[in-house]
C-alpha cells in the first residue's frame, strides 16, 4: 500500500453506523483557504474534514485544494475491508483453491532450492484488480518475488508469482517458517491473506520422464531435471499406474528404484509414473505423460 493510504473496517450490515475520519490538509500556512473535493463531489472547507465511511461509494480518493487557485495539497485514499460481526474479514475478491483444503494463497516448490511459485485466483470480472505479494517483516525479509503474471483460462484468472528465499540451504534443517503476505484490491475493496509454511511442506516434484520397453516389459524412468541434486540426498520414492483399456481398472505399483517389469500388459494399456520425496511426506508430483 502507498502513502497515505487508509484501509476503513466496515461491518457489512446496516445497522452499524460509518467510520467518522478526521482528514487533516497537510499545508503548512495554516491561514490558506482550503477545500475538499470527493471526485467532482464538494465534501467540505477549512483544514480538516470528517469522512464518514461505510459503503463503497464513500471510499476512494478525498483531496484537499487551494480555495484561490485549486491546487491540490494533498490527497487521503480510502479502501474498505468488509468485516463480519466477529470482526473477522469477509473474502470475495479471490477464489480458493480445492486442494489443499480451500485455500486462497497456494505456494508450491518443486525442489529445494530456495525457489518457490504462489498462485491465487481471481474470477474474470474484476479488471482493475492489483496485487502486492511479499514476505512478513522479521527474519524472513529475505525472500523476494516477481511481479505476478496472469495465466487466463475461460472464467478464471490464475496468478503467480516466483519467490526465492536468500541464502537458503537445501542441507539444513528449516527452524523458522516463511510467512508470505498478499494484499489485493479491487477498487476501493481490500483484502490480504497470508500462508506459513517450511519449504519441505510445500515440495511438490515434477513428473519423472519414462519409457516402456516392449521386449521384457520393463518400465524405466528419470529422475525430474528440476529435481534437486545430489540423488543420493534427495531420494524419490515413485508410483507405476497401469491403465488398462480391457479391464477398465487401474493398476498401481511402488518403487523404489527407477525401473519396474511388468508382467502383462495389453498393447493399448497407458502407464505413467509419478514421484515424491522418499524421507518426507511431500506432493506426490502430476503423473508422467504417457511412458508409450
Amino acid at each position: 500500500l502507498q502513502c497515505p493510504v487508509y484501509v476503513i473496517e466496515s461491518e457489512w450490515n446496516d445497522e452499524t453506523p460509518a467510520k467518522r475520519v478526521e482528514l487533516t490538509c497537510n499545508t503548512s500556512d495554516e491561514a490558506l483557504p482550503v477545500y475538499w473535493k470527493k471526485g467532482s463531489e464538494l465534501k467540505g472547507t477549512g483544514k480538516t474534514l470528517i469522512a464518514e465511511v461505510k459503503e463503497f461509494p464513500d471510499a476512494g480518493n478525498y483531496t484537499c485544494l487551494t480555495a484561490n487557485t485549486h491546487e491540490i495539497v494533498s490527497y487521503d485514499f480510502f479502501l474498505i475491508t468488509k468485516i463480519d460481526s466477529n470482526g473477522q474479514m469477509i473474502r470475495s475478491i479471490l477464489k480458493s483453491f480445492k486442494e489443499p483444503n480451500r485455500t486462497f494463497l497456494k505456494c508450491e516448490a518443486k525442489n529445494y532450492s530456495g525457489i518457490f511459485i504462489c498462485s491465487w485466483m481471481i474470477e474474470n470480472e474484476s479488471p482493475n484488480v492489483k496485487f502486492t505479494i511479499r514476505s512478513l517483516k522479521g527474519s524472513q525479509a529475505d525472500v523476494t518475488c516477481s511481479s505476478p503474471v496472469a495465466h487466463t483460462d475461460k472464467s478464471v484468472t490464475e496468478y503467480t508469482a516466483q519467490c526465492q528465499k536468500e541464502n537458503y540451504c537445501p542441507f539444513a534443517e528449516e527452524h523458522q517458517p516463511i510467512e508470505m503476505f498478499l494484499e489485493v484490491i479491487d477498487e476501493v475493496e481490500y483484502e490480504n491473506y497470508t500462508s506459513s509454511f517450511f519449504i519441505r511442506d510445500i515440495i511438490k516434484p515434477d513428473p519423472p520422464q519414462c519409457q516402456y520397453a516392449a521386449t521384457n516389459g520393463t518400465v524405466t524412468w528419470t529422475y525430474p531435471r528440476t529435481w534437486s541434486t545430489p540423488k543420493s540426498y534427495f531420494p524419490l520414492t515413485f508410483r507405476v499406474k497401469v491403465e488398462s483399456t480391457k479391464k477398465h481398472k487401474n493398476q498401481v505399483y511402488d518403487a523404489e528404484e527407477q525401473s519396474i517389469q511388468i508382467p502383462t500388459t495389453g498393447p493399448k494399456d497407458k502407464i505413467s509414473v509419478q514421484a515424491r520425496d522418499r524421507y518426507y511426506n511431500s506432493s506426490w508430483s502430476e503423473w508422467s505423460s504417457l511412458c508409450r
